[in-house]
């Protein structure tokens, strides 16, 4: 009988795993019964939680494989993104507290290496793995021949990097791959193909040309390559042979590890236990010698029907009843910012065929899935290459398209020079979309958005907007659609809006550069730039029941500045606060810097920057991170009290 979905599983050989060296002695029998506990412990523990499922789920065999052959933590191993990791967490000593995931104070999503040694390198943004692997795998080289020198302990671990066919669609990987073949640095690189990335996947044309080079024809193909190349003179037969060795390279991927340096292994089933063990103990026992690839073919979502049924396999999931599959929904509120972002895009291109959008391998979570249905031929999915996006998006714009690179504000720090060098410097008009500006609950520093408005505020002629609610997303969308003098920038949050005024079905297009009041006062003045304004508004209030008159501006703009407003808010007011959703040298570094050769604080002004503090802040509910942080209404009523000498409010913790 099926246990209730709230029980826990029944898991006596996984029960008897704490640690990796704990799976040593079991046979492979037993190892296979470990991997389909392992799955089910995941599935109970993502149905509470939330998280990434499909993922995990695809790689249970693998992961008790390696964990079972290579010596870990001794052995570094690696994982690509990380949020394949759940059920290497609950193999290394974390099965305790694999239930607080993306909890506040619990597990990360993702590997850290400040939470076990078993993690050697964090990660959380795509195509490192490779990169991070080889600089170990040369430090122990380094160290190794010091211990010939007598000089140092001979050092021989193994080094696994297990990387994801999507992930091998970014630059980095294979700039990492053509590094490790020249270095000849002992590296095992698994590429776990599971056919099901975001982004154009490796696997679906590998899986063609895998069936195809077996096949009778191809096999007949290379026999009569080998026996006109033996009558060929020699440059000619090396020509031949050359097309022999390409014609299998594009039909199973082999060649072109190869030719990067890699002995290229698969691919192999990667949820048969009895094809993974021997091969990766001989993979373990090879001689030094060239980096290798094991190339293993995975199913996302393996194991739990309703995650194998489903289009996303399960990829990001909230709450589930492990029976049924049905996650648990929020009660109706106010439409997500991201999807406010689509349709007031859609609404743009639907009266101007120049607007295109591209995305890199984030179609759903930027909205542009949506965009897709209505103009497939206008979106463009590049894959996990941010930077390839960026200049992709100059180009078109040199020709008069109106490109919309959406993209979240983390993701775009891999491609700044792109921004700066293809796109500013050039004054082209692309537009970037950034979602999941400032905190991000769940997913942690690795994806808040902090840093878009101090790293594109210092960029010249750069035009950047944020929007203080949904209504206003709407018509920055217009405004950046109808400028085009040069490269603009919106940013807005993760969630949904505010839901207190009607969303247009097409935005209307905003004066650059012009900010808004939205309360007038005589003594202290918040001037908000985004989605903080509503904390402002109850901060104004707050501070009204202590007898104190406040002005509540919206900037609208980071750049250019609305000068006029800020120098009246400075004249007008005792106090000045400036608040935004982002790091230090953002949006009040501009203001202060402004006023500052405006000779503003001579005349005795109070200007305090409210930011987000010089800390990186680990996952929890966005509210609580945000008090945290020391941007809640108090906070900013408290700083106002604190400036004017008026009071012992707590005074938050700044940069």
């Amino acid at each position: 009988m099926a246990n209730p979905p709230n029980q826990a599983p029944h898991t006596p050989l996984l029960d008897r795993v704490r640690y990796p060296s704990d799976l040593k002695n079991f046979s492979a029998d037993q190892l296979k019964q470990v991997a389909d506990e392992l799955r089910a412990e995941t599935i109970h523990a993502v149905s509470q939680t939330g998280g990434h499922l499909g993922a995990s789920l695809g790689v249970v065999e693998l992961t008790v494989a390696i964990h079972a052959v290579f010596d870990t933590p001794k052995d570094r191993l690696l994982w690509d993104v990380g949020h394949q990791t759940y059920p290497h967490k609950i193999l290394t000593g974390r099965r305790d507290r694999i239930r607080t995931l993306r909890q506040g104070g619990g597990l990360s999503g993702f590997t850290r290496r400040s939470e076990s040694e078993y993690d050697p390198f964090g990660a959380a943004h795509s195509s490192t793995s490779i990169s991070a692997g080889l600089g170990m795998a040369v430090a122990r080289d380094l160290k190794r021949a010091g211990a010939k020198n007598g000089t140092a302990k001979r050092d021989d671990r193994q080094v696994i990097a297990v990387i994801g066919d999507g992930a091998m669609s970014a630059g980095m990987a294979y700039e990492a791959m053509n590094n490790a073949g020249a270095m000849k640095s002992r590296l095992i690189v698994v590429l776990n193909d599971n056919d099901m990335s975001i982004a154009p996947p490796v696997g679906a044309m590998s899986a063609y040309l895998s069936r195809l080079i077996s096949s009778r024809p191809f096999l007949s193909l290379r026999e009569v390559m080998a026996k006109v190349a033996r009558r060929f003179p020699a440059p000619l037969e090396r020509a031949a042979r050359r097309a022999d060795e390409f014609a299998r390279g594009m039909l199973t991927g082999g060649t072109l590890f190869e030719e990067l340096g890699f002995y290229y292994v698969g691919p192999i089933d990667g949820h048969n236990m009895d094809h993974l063990l021997p091969l990766l103990r001989n993979l373990r026992d090879a001689e030094d010698g060239a980096p290798i690839l094991l190339h293993v073919v995975t199913q996302k979502g393996k194991g739990y029907a309703p995650a194998e049924a489903a289009s996303d396999k399960y990829h990001a999931v909230s709450k589930f009843n492990v029976i049924t599959g049905a996650q648990s929904k929020a009660p109706p509120g106010p439409p997500t910012y991201t999807k406010v972002f689509a349709q007031a895009l859609v609404a743009e291109a639907e009266a101007d065929e120049r607007i295109v959008a591209v995305t890199a391998a984030m179609p759903s979570g930027t909205g542009l899935d949506l965009f897709e249905k209505r103009f497939p031929k206008r979106t463009f999915d590049v894959g996990i290459a941010e930077q390839h996006a960026v200049t992709f998006a100059a180009g078109m714009a040199t020709e008069g398209m109106k490109p919309f690179v959406a993209i979240y504000s983390t993701f775009l720090q891999r491609a700044y020079d792109q921004v700066v060098h293809d796109v500013a410097l050039q004054k082209l008009p692309v537009r970037f979309a950034l979602d999941r500006a400032g905190l991000v609950g769940a997913d942690g520093a690795t994806h808040a958005g902090a840093y878009d408005i101090a790293y594109l505020g210092c960029i010249p002629e750069m035009v950047l907007m944020a929007s203080a609610d949904e209504a206003e997303l709407a018509h920055m969308v217009a405004t950046a659609a109808a400028f085009d003098e040069g490269p603009t920038a919106i940013r807005f949050p993760r969630g949904e809006g505010f839901g207190l005024v009607p969303v247009p079905a097409r935005g209307t297009v905003l004066e650059i550069g012009k900010g808004r009041v939205l309360r007038e006062g005589s003594t202290v003045a918040l001037l908000s730039y985004g989605a903080r304004l509503q904390e402002c508004l109850k901060a104004a209030e707050e501070l009204a029941s202590r007898g104190l008159s406040c002005t509540v501006a919206d900037a609208r703009f980071a750049k250019p500045l609305d000068t006029a407003l800020v120098e009246r808010l400075a004249r007008e007011h005792e106090v000045l606060i400036t608040i935004e959703e982002g790091s230090a040298c953002g949006f009040g570094a501009l203001v202060m810097q402004h006023l500052a050769w405006k000779g503003a604080f001579d005349a005795g002004l109070k200007f305090r920057p409210m930011t987000l503090p010089d800390a990186f802040i680990d996952h929890d509910a966005p509210k609580l991170q945000y008090d945290h942080a020391g941007l809640s209404a108090r906070a900013i009523a408290d700083a106002a009290v604190a400036a004017l000498g008026r009071g012992a409010g707590a005074i938050p913790a700044r940069a």
